[in-house]
């Protein structure tokens, strides 16, 4: 079976399959939970400009969402943890049992191997008695060879143990991260549940279809939505996996019009498919998308089915950029439109609006500048701002 969409039932497949267009569909803590089930997992980083990247991801799809609630899942109700998938990512606790083949070789080896191995029983052993623990508290001074710098053993240690599993992130400070001992964050019986995906080709398998359901729609051809499957999986591999996906009918080819590769979605999501395939009328709202929001993990396929090029330039030398540092999307329906510069500055509560960008061929019309600036005003109080700085005349 093979689905043919235009462009534009593409587009409304995608950003519905993401609670990005239509009646909002999740709300509150127990929205977060069943929107992370959907996409497998949301991506972390500690940046935070006008709001974390895991956090912009959910406060565009969560009614009510505030960011307490994702911490209160990760750290008091440990319901959510954090470990490395595509990058740092935060999934449901129940996928704990799918990364013990990650553990597994991080016990085996990694950067200052011999180094860290002499420590961590003291590590454990200063947790035993004083608890949860950062940096600071563990001692170990002395530099150590790691994956981007020099780092002081601590610091290797407690990441080392982290990725081997036999510590947890208990809390959060900041940026500052807190470890406990695993059994006394991850429920035991998760802890003693064996990998489901002994065979390399069932859990290289699992990790593919893994990655379609967190974009959506995906094609069978190198990608950044494949950054850090295991092993790199090379063409061929791919090639195998995406055959047994489809004779399995695990996955359903989707031919786009105006497009010369094949796209794919989740068989499980047909019913979506074919829903959109009706043209019925969806609501449309003005959200603004996380840079590294997961719709956005392939920013070539964003470009052939949105039409719309986007580059995160928070690497990007200043006197290179075009937009900005830290610029969101503006999505308005079923495009984007544009995109958006904010700074939350926390000393006056206040969110500064910078600069907006709109495509070309936008028409700005007095509906799209209101329903923007409704937008505005739900992300300063996402923000704690009280007040907004429209620094851009055009609203």
């Amino acid at each position: 079976m093979q689905y043919t969409l235009s462009k534009t039932q593409a587009a409304r497949f995608m950003l519905y399959r993401h609670g990005l267009i239509g009646n909002n569909r999740y709300e509150g803590k127990e929205g977060i939970l069943s929107f992370i089930d959907q996409v497998s997992c949301i991506q972390y980083d500690p940046v935070d400009v006008c709001g974390k990247n895991a956090d912009l991801v959910l406060q565009s799809r969560i009614t009510g969402y505030q960011k307490s609630m994702l911490y209160d899942l990760l750290y008091k109700d440990r319901m959510l943890f954090d470990f490395y998938d595509k990058n740092l990512c935060i999934m449901n606790i129940s996928d704990w049992k799918y990364f013990e083949r990650r553990r597994e070789h991080s016990r085996q080896t990694g950067r200052s191997f011999e180094k860290v191995n002499e420590v961590c029983d003291q590590v454990k052993d200063i947790i035993r008695k004083i608890g949860p623990v950062s940096t600071k508290d563990v001692g170990f001074r002395d530099k150590v060879h790691w994956y981007w710098s020099d780092m002081p053993l601590a610091t290797a240690s407690l990441e080392s143990m982290y990725l081997r599993g036999d510590l947890a992130i208990h809390h959060k400070k900041g940026t500052i991260k807190y470890y406990d001992l695993a059994e006394n964050c991850i429920p035991k019986d998760l802890l003693s549940q064996p990998e489901p995906n002994p065979l390399d080709e069932d859990y290289n398998r699992w990790r593919l279809l893994r990655r379609i359901g967190a974009v959506g729609l995906l094609w069978n051809k190198a990608s950044d939505a494949w950054l850090n499957l295991p092993g790199s999986i090379k063409a061929r591999e791919r090639n195998e996996i995406f055959g047994r996906l489809i004779a399995e009918e695990t996955i359903t080819a989707v031919k786009v019009e105006g497009m010369n590769d094949f796209l794919y979605c989740r068989s499980s999501d047909r019913d979506m498919i074919e829903m959109i395939l009706k043209d019925p009328p969806l609501k449309s709202r003005c959200e603004f998308i996380a840079p590294l929001d997961n719709m956005l993990w392939d920013r070539k396929l964003i470009k052939e089915i949105f039409g719309f090029s986007y580059k995160w330039e928070i690497y990007t030398v200043e006197a290179q950029r075009k937009y900005g540092y830290y610029t969101l999307p503006v999505l308005y329906g079923d495009r984007f439109i544009g995109r958006i510069d904010m700074l939350n500055d926390r000393k006056n509560k206040c969110l500064v609006v910078k600069k907006i960008w709109f495509e070309d061929g936008v028409k700005q019309t007095v509906k799209m500048m209101k329903d923007i600036e409704k937008c505005m005003d739900r992300f300063a109080v996402f923000n704690d701002c009280v007040s907004i700085d429209k620094r851009y005349k055009g609203i």
